[in-house]
Order: C-alpha cells, then sequence, then structure tokens
C-alpha cells in the first residue's frame, strides 16, 4: 500500500512531500503580480498599458496572472491623540507636549471599504510581487507605506515603478526597471517624518497657544469659540503675507526729481537721464536721491540753470550685441505663477488642471521642482516634438525643429541637468493624448499650450537686441541714454500664445489681462543705477552708429520729471508659491543661506494646499479677479499671538532648514533618529516656553492697533 501511493504521487518522494511540491509548483504556475496605484484613474492606464484580459471587480481588476488595484488618496492616517488614552481628547496644558513613543495609525473611515479590498490583496498567497504605482515623490511613497503598514504585508517580492508620464510606453518603462522597494527607503523615512512633523507640531502648538490665547482673542473678536491653529509651513506663510502688508502700510513716499536732457541727433529726439558721478558739482550733496536724482525741485532746477545754453560733448558710447536666450522650463511653482497671471487662477486650480493633463497623456508628471530635462529623456526627445507635428496651435513649430534637427543637441545645453533633478524632471508635453484635448474646458487647453510653448521655445535660437549705452556730458554733468532694438527675434514668435487677443508675447514684458493696480510698485525709484531703455528705430540706430567720443552733441533743452517711491507689491496667489520655493532666499545671514540653499518652505506637492487652508480658515483673503492675497483681521491677530508667543514659526529661516533635514534624510546624510531628537526637543522646548506665558492681555493694544484697518 505505501508503495502504491508513491508512485501516485509521481515524485519518487514520500506522500506528504510529494503532494507538497505539487503544491508548490502549482502555486508558482499560478503566481500573480499585484499592480497599486494611487487611484483609480491611473489603475486603469496602467490595466491598458499591460494588455491583459482584465475582468473588473469591486474594487480592482484581475487577469490570470496580475491584478490591478487602487488607492483613493489616503487610505490610512496618523491617529489622533485620544487614540492613545481617552485623557488626551481634553484639551489640558497637562498633557503637553505631546510626543509619543510609537505612533498609532488607523483607517480612514470613507475608505475602510477600499483599504479592505487593497489589504486583502496585498496578503493574498497567490500575490507573489507587488508593483508599488503610487505617485513617483515622496507624498505618493508615503500612501503607500501606509497602507503596506497597516496590512501587515510580510513575504512579497515589493518593486517600485517610478515613472515621469502616463503614456503607454513610460508606464512599460517603469515597471521593466522597477526597483525593490527598499531602494526608497530613506525617501519613505522622510515622508513618515513630515507627517510627524507635521502633526507634533500642529497638535502641540495648536494646542498650548489656544489654551493660552484663545480666551482673549475670543473675547476681542466676540465668537462663540477660538481656535488658533498653526503649523510648520502655513504659519510662515501668514507671516510672509502680514509682514508685507505692514511694510506697505508703513511705508512713506519720498518725492523725487529727475534732470533729463532733451537730445537731437540728425533731426532725431531721444532723452539722457542726469546721474552724479565722481567729478561733478553735486558728489557729496545732501540732497540728491540715490544717484540720478534730487529731494527738492529747486535743487533739480538748479543743475538746469547749470547746464542750459551749453553744448555737450560724447563721453562714451558702447554699442554691444545682447542675447536673451528662451526661459528655462516649467517646474510646477513657474507654471503656477504664470498661470495667475495669465488666466487669474489660483495655484490649487493650476494643480487640479495640470494633474488633468496629466492623467490624460498630455504632460509629464506635475509635481515637480526641477526646470530641465534629464540626459536620458534629452536623448528621445524627438518622440515628444513629432508627436506635437497633430497639435494645431504649435504643428508647424514642431515641424520646423525636426527638419531643422534642433532637438538634437538639446542634451548639451542648460536645458539638460541630471544634477538639477531630484525626482522628474521639467513638466513638458509628452507629445501623446492630443484626441483627449479638444474634451477639456477653456482654460485646460490655454495651459497646456503654455507648457507646449515654452518647451518649444528651447529649440530655437535667442533673441537678439543691439544695444547702445550713451553718455553725453556738458560742464562735468553727464547725461546717461541707452536703447535696445531688436534684431533677431529668435524664440520669441514661439511664445506668442494663439489665445492673445493683440497677438503679443509675454517674453516681450507683456502680460495677460492686467491686474488693478492696486499692487503695484517695488520699492524702488524708476530707472535706478541705470538708464531706462527707449525705443529706437533704425534711423536714430543709424545716427548712433556714426556717433564717437568727443563728437560734439546739441541739446534741444532740458527737464525736471518728478516721480515718488511706490510700495512693494502685495503677493498674488503665483508669486507666493515663488516666494515660497526660494524662501531660502529671504534670510539675510549669507553662512545660513547658502546651508538651506535650495530649499524652500513646503513642497511642489503641498504648496497650493497650504495656500488654500489659510483662505479657507479665514487667515488671509484671495481675490479671485486680481489673485491679490492680504491678512483678515483674524489672520493678523493669529500672527500677533505667534510673533508674541512662538515667534520662530514666522520664520522662513526655521521652516526652510526643517525642509533642508527632510531633505537630507531622503538623501541618506542624516538619519531619522537624528532627525526625531532635534524634533522632539524643538515641540518639547517651544510647547514649555508658550505654557510658561502671562502677557495674554497685553496684546489687546496691539489688536486695537490694526483694527482700524479692517472696519467695515
Amino acid at each position: 500500500m505505501r508503495e502504491s501511493k508513491h508512485a501516485a504521487s509521481g515524485s519518487g518522494l514520500p506522500g506528504d512531500a510529494g503532494r507538497k511540491k505539487a503544491e508548490q509548483q502549482w502555486m508558482v504556475r499560478m503566481e500573480k503580480s499585484l499592480y497599486i496605484a494611487e487611484k483609480p484613474s491611473v489603475a486603469q492606464e496602467f490595466a491598458k498599458a499591460l494588455k491583459l484580459n482584465m475582468t473588473r471587480k469591486d474594487g480592482y481588476l484581475e487577469s490570470e496572472n496580475a491584478v490591478v488595484t487602487w488607492c483613493v488618496g489616503h487610505l490610512v492616517t496618523m491617529s489622533y491623540p485620544e487614540a492613545y488614552d481617552e485623557k488626551y481628547k481634553k484639551w489640558s496644558l497637562d498633557t503637553i507636549p505631546f510626543i509619543p513613543d510609537d505612533f498609532l495609525y488607523e483607517v480612514i473611515p470613507g475608505v475602510a471599504k477600499q483599504f479592505k479590498i487593497v489589504s486583502g490583496l496585498l496578503n493574498r498567497k497567490d500575490i507573489a510581487t507587488i508593483y508599488v504605482c503610487t505617485d513617483s515623490g515622496r507624498e505618493g511613497e508615503y500612501i503607500y507605506r501606509l497602507v503596506e503598514q497597516q496590512a501587515g504585508v510580510k513575504g512579497k517580492t515589493r518593486k517600485r515603478v517610478w515613472i515621469d508620464s502616463q503614456t503607454e510606453e513610460e508606464i512599460l518603462r517603469g515597471i521593466r526597471e522597477a526597483k525593490d522597494l527598499s531602494e526608497y527607503d530613506n525617501l519613505c523615512a522622510s515622508a513618515y517624518l513630515r507627517a510627524k512633523e507635521d502633526y507634533l507640531m500642529g497638535i502641540n502648538f495648536s494646542r498650548v497657544l489656544t489654551l493660552k490665547f484663545g480666551y482673549p482673542v475670543k473675547n476681542y473678536m466676540h465668537t462663540d469659540k477660538c481656535v488658533v491653529s498653526v503649523g510648520r509651513v502655513m504659519t510662515c506663510v501668514l507671516g510672509m503675507v502680514v509682514s508685507r502688508e505692514r511694510e506697505i502700510r508703513n511705508f512713506v513716499k519720498t518725492p523725487f526729481y529727475r534732470v533729463l536732457a532733451d537730445v537731437d541727433l540728425e533731426g532725431k529726439q531721444f532723452s539722457g537721464e542726469w546721474r552724479v558721478w565722481e567729478e561733478s558739482k553735486y558728489v557729496g550733496f545732501p540732497g540728491l536721491y540715490k544717484e540720478n536724482g534730487f529731494l527738492k525741485k529747486e535743487d533739480a532746477e538748479g543743475l538746469i540753470g547749470i547746464v542750459s545754453g551749453e553744448e555737450g560733448t560724447v563721453h562714451s558710447i558702447e554699442r554691444k550685441r545682447e542675447a536673451k536666450n528662451p526661459p528655462l522650463l516649467y517646474n510646477l511653482a513657474e507654471l503656477q505663477n504664470d498661470c495667475a497671471k495669465y488666466f487669474k487662477i489660483s495655484p490649487d486650480q493650476t494643480l487640479q488642471v495640470v494633474q488633468e493633463l496629466y492623467e490624460k497623456k498630455l504632460v509629464t508628471y506635475p509635481r515637480t521642482d526641477a526646470r530641465v530635462l534629464s540626459s536620458a529623456v534629452a536623448k528621445e526627445i524627438g518622440k515628444n516634438i513629432s508627436g506635437l507635428k497633430n497639435y494645431t496651435a504649435c504643428g508647424k513649430l514642431a515641424e520646423d525643429i525636426l527638419a531643422k534637427g534642433t532637438y538634437r543637441k538639446i542634451g548639451n545645453t542648460k536645458y539638460t541637468n541630471d544634477k538639477q533633478i531630484t525626482d522628474h524632471y521639467a513638466i513638458i508635453p509628452t507629445g501623446q493624448g492630443l484626441p483627449a484635448l479638444r474634451g477639456l474646458a477653456p482654460v485646460s487647453q490655454r495651459v497646456y499650450e503654455v507648457i507646449v510653448r515654452r518647451f518649444l521655445s528651447v529649440f530655437y535660437p535667442p533673441a537678439v537686441y543691439q544695444k547702445v549705452t550713451l553718455v553725453t556730458e556738458v560742464k562735468k554733468e553727464r547725461f546717461y541714454s541707452s536703447f535696445k532694438v531688436l534684431k533677431e527675434e529668435g524664440y520669441l514668435p514661439v511664445t506668442k500664445f494663439s489665445f492673445w487677443k493683440d497677438g503679443k508675447t509675454p517674453a516681450q514684458g507683456d502680460e495677460a489681462p492686467a491686474t488693478d493696480g492696486k499692487d503695484a510698485g517695488n520699492g524702488k525709484a524708476p530707472a535706478e543705477g541705470e538708464a531706462a531703455e527707449e525705443s529706437c528705430d533704425e534711423a536714430l540706430l543709424a545716427a548712433l552708429s556714426k556717433l564717437k567720443k568727443g563728437d560734439r552733441i546739441s541739446y534741444h533743452g532740458f527737464s525736471v520729471k518728478a516721480g515718488e517711491t511706490t510700495p512693494p507689491k502685495r503677493y498674488n496667489s503665483g508669486s507666493m508659491i515663488l516666494a515660497m520655493e526660494n524662501a531660502g532666499q529671504l534670510i539675510e545671514d549669507e553662512e545660513l543661506r547658502a546651508q538651506i540653499k535650495g530649499s524652500g518652505i513646503g513642497t511642489s506637492a503641498t504648496r497650493a494646499e497650504i495656500l488654500k487652508k489659510l483662505v479657507n480658515i479665514k487667515y488671509l483673503t484671495l481675490n479671485k479677479k486680481t489673485q491679490i492675497i492680504t491678512p483678515t483681521f483674524l489672520g493678523e491677530i493669529i500672527y500677533e499671538v505667534v510673533d508674541n508667543a512662538m515667534k520662530p514659526l514666522l520664520d522662513p529661516r526655521l521652516t526652510a532648514s526643517w525642509e533642508k533635514g527632510l531633505t537630507q534624510v531622503a538623501e541618506g546624510r542624516i538619519t531619522s533618529d537624528e532627525y526625531m531628537r532635534k524634533l522632539d526637543d524643538f515641540v518639547t522646548r517651544r510647547t514649555n516656553i508658550v505654557k510658561q506665558v502671562r502677557n495674554q492681555t497685553a496684546l489687546y493694544p496691539a489688536f486695537d492697533k490694526f483694527a482700524g484697518y479692517y472696519k467695515g
């Protein structure tokens, strides 16, 4: 009987062992790969690219050897303090700082069904390999790792798919070149730390400031309740907006008077602007405004009295050709800034639009800080251009680039730089998905054209200008003239949008619908440091070309031009995003600025959402027509509270340095433990400082001071 069982197994092994081996062989044949995307629409694109005969199930797609499923954004989140102990539910000074040794996580109730489906698939016995296809960035990494952690996944091969677009070609490349998930452990660590940082600062600082200042703020504002909501990034942004508003309020206009010489050259008139120099009569004169004006009109008129009726000479004339190269490609911040100017849409709206373009395969990954191409992409860029031949607005441009072959050398230009890329290269058109474009909203079509034209422009030569700088002298007083003439258009015609009514180009300094002008001004006098450039026709250019040093110059007359300094501009939504991206530049300390070079506040993925939150909680207002950002009275009061009790939160240096630290964790230069020790110390120390505060009512005079700006 024992022998017959041997024979039945067909393996020459004892019966149990034979059956086990057979089961293992069967399992190998039945093993499947699981592809998990961040949202259903992306999962659908992966399923299409795989070209498998898939059956739609509840929350996933399945074929003979593959399963495709999806998250719906975040499925798992950090637990509130009361999950650790019920005592933390009540806000109390006795229970903060709250810093758990081990953080708790939980499934978000609204998406519990999909989590259960995904968790079951991750742990299914026939799933051997998991392909992580969430968005290729820190947040996408965090979304998947939380799910895996909560699902208790073990014993699976895990691979990370990292793609720059959702084209079929790119998806298949990403799958083919997928790396072991462990290679992204540092990125994962930085994602967890970012969440812990926001969690600990938000909970502890919001609680301590509310407990200490909520009551006096509530009384002053005559509201039922008041929560002092603060955060690592959002409070810094609030600080930037309030500080700018106070600069504008405190700005005192300074009138000044410039002296202009009207020059007559072969029947052509132009002006020259007086400027003090080392042998001028006005060197060291206390009534000067900078180097090119006077504080009093009578002093400007006094200068005219000295030089009137005299003939001048050419002191110097400089002629040079100036090349203006196409701008770098778009990253998300630059695109958000331009869309705020051109279309008066918020950064959040821009991100929604470009995300839609990405999901329709029209453009590459949107949440990028890079403005250049990778060398690998540069080698294949002809495919992107070729696909644009069928794009009505720019098809002829694409054909021209292909015919001239200018794209072949893009890898050797400033537009390609692997060192300037972290996760993703710049936002560019894929050359695919064009049929879907017709079904999109007009603003989406226009944003796409903006991206395409910026992309195509880099394959064209620079615009070339002829510049002439002329200095004339009379009685040792000098007048400066500057001229700029466009000689070669180069890339400029590429930037003329089809939707631009007058056919002008933003590259020539024109903007789409103008603002209402209320935010105008930059705090500088006109023509500071150099003469304003005048338009110049060919006849005047020809006359100027004949001039040489020592030639006599006839002055048609002299005049006084009055002006006044203007306050700084308010932020609009686009310039705010750029300011957040470049926050490190706001730091005066050169050493510290160098340390956090390249670090802003927030990330390309979060900046728009942070700005939106500040508007939603009524700390800031956003004018939808102009996109101008201003603080609310509540926002200014919260600023005053934080400035009094936790001032570092308002400082870009702090936020940028934390962001730099997260980058260093992602790069493996510091450990998670090192970062957490610093975070624990900061949160503990700052919370305990505020707990000792006793000056709440002293803020009332400050509240009164600013109340007047918000009446009515």
